[in-house]
C-alpha cells in the first residue's frame, strides 16, 4: 500500500476537492484508456472470430491510434505524479486489492500489445514494407503463428483496461459519487462506445460503418440504462449519496451533464445513427464525433463532481 501512496501523489488530491479541483490528467488518463480499449476489443473480436476481412480497419486500420493513445494517456497520469521518479514501485509488486496495482500491470500487458499488433499489420497500410534485419522477420513469424492467442489475450487485457478506467475512481470510498460498483461497467461501455465510433469515423467500407453504427447503438443504450440505474441506486440510498445525485439533478452539474453527455454525446447520435440504419442519408462524421466528445465530457464531469461529493461530518 505504501509504494500506491507514494506514486499516486499529486492523485490523492482526487478527494479534496480544494485541492485539486481542476486536475485535467486524470480523466484525460480515463478517457484515452477506455478508447484504447475499445478499439483493441474490436481488434481482437473480429480476429478471434476470423472476420479480417470484413472489418479491415477494427481489426487493422484503427490499432494503429492506440500505442499513441496509450502513451499521451500515460503521459498525463505521469505528469499529474508528485514523485515521479517512484513511479517504478508499483511494479514491484501485484496488489489484488489496489486498483492503481491493476491499472498499472495491466498496461505493462496492453502497450506491447498494441504494438505487437500494429507490427503484424503494417504491410495493411504500408504494402511495400520490409523488415531491414532478419532477425525482425523471424519475430514477426513467430508472433503471427501466435496471433489468435495474443487475441484472446488482447482481449481480456483490453476489457480489464476499461474496466479498470471505472474501479479506479470507484476505490476511492470517500466520495458518495465514486462509490459504486456501477462505475466500472458503466466507464466499459462508455470506451467499447467510443471505440466503436473511431473505427466508424476511420473506415470508408459502408457495410463496415453500418455494422459498427448498430454496435455503438446497442451501445450507447446500455450506457444510457446504467446511467439511470445509477442514479436510481444514489437516490435510494444514503442522504449522501442523495445529495451525491443531487449534483445532476438540479446542482451545478445538471445543464453540462444532461446537455453535452446524455443530449449531445448519447441520445442525438443514437438518433443520427437509427436515421442512418433506416437509410436515411446522415454524414458518416457527425455521431462518432459527437459520441468521442461526449465520452471526453463524461469522464471530465465524473471526476469534477465525484470531488464536490461528500461525506457529512
Amino acid at each position: 500500500m505504501r509504494e500506491e501512496i507514494i506514486v499516486s501523489g499529486r492523485m490523492n488530491h482526487l478527494i479534496d476537492p480544494q485541492l485539486h479541483i481542476w486536475n485535467w490528467q486524470i480523466p484525460l488518463y480515463l478517457f484515452l484508456g477506455g478508447l484504447a480499449a475499445g478499439i483493441l476489443f474490436f481488434a481482437a473480436l473480429y480476429t478471434i472470430m476470423h472476420k479480417e476481412k470484413e472489418y479491415p480497419t477494427a481489426v487493422r486500420l484503427a490499432p494503429f491510434i492506440t500505442p499513441v493513445l496509450l502513451a499521451l494517456g500515460l503521459l498525463a497520469l505521469f505528469i499529474d505524479l508528485h514523485h515521479k521518479l517512484y513511479f517504478w514501485r508499483l511494479y514491484t509488486t501485484l496488489r489484488l486489492q489496489s486498483p492503481m496495482s491493476w491499472g498499472a500491470w495491466t498496461l505493462m500487458i496492453v502497450t506491447p500489445l498494441s504494438l505487437i499488433w500494429c507490427a503484424l499489420n503494417i504491410k495493411y497500410l504500408f504494402p511495400r514494407w520490409d523488415w531491414k534485419y532478419k532477425w525482425l522477420f523471424q519475430l514477426e513469424a513467430f508472433f503471427r503463428k501466435q496471433q489468435l492467442p495474443l487475441a484472446w489475450l488482447m482481449l481480456i487485457s483490453s476489457l480489464i483496461l476499461g474496466v479498470y478506467t471505472g474501479i479506479l475512481l470507484s476505490a476511492f470510498n470517500a466520495r458518495p459519487l465514486w462509490n459504486t460498483s456501477i462505475l466500472g461497467p458503466l466507464f466499459l461501455t462508455s470506451g467499447l462506445s467510443t471505440g466503436a465510433a473511431a473505427i466508424v469515423l476511420m473506415s470508408k467500407n459502408a457495410a463496415e460503418r453500418m455494422t459498427f453504427a448498430r454496435i455503438d447503438l446497442m451501445l450507447i443504450g446500455i450506457e444510457l440504462f446504467l446511467i439511470i440505474h445509477m442514479f436510481m441506486g444514489f437516490l435510494a440510498s444514503t442522504q449522501v449519496h442523495i445529495d451525491a445525485a443531487s449534483l445532476f439533478l438540479g446542482g451545478p452539474y445538471t445543464v453540462p451533464f444532461w446537455l453535452f453527455v446524455v443530449t449531445l454525446g448519447l441520445a442525438i447520435p443514437a438518433l443520427l445513427e437509427i436515421l442512418e440504419i433506416r437509410k436515411f442519408y446522415m454524414p458518416p462524421f457527425i455521431a462518432p464525433i459527437l459520441v468521442i466528445i461526449g465520452g471526453l465530457i463524461f469522464r471530465f464531469i465524473m471526476v469534477y463532481a465525484g470531488q464536490a461529493s461528500r461525506w457529512l461530518y
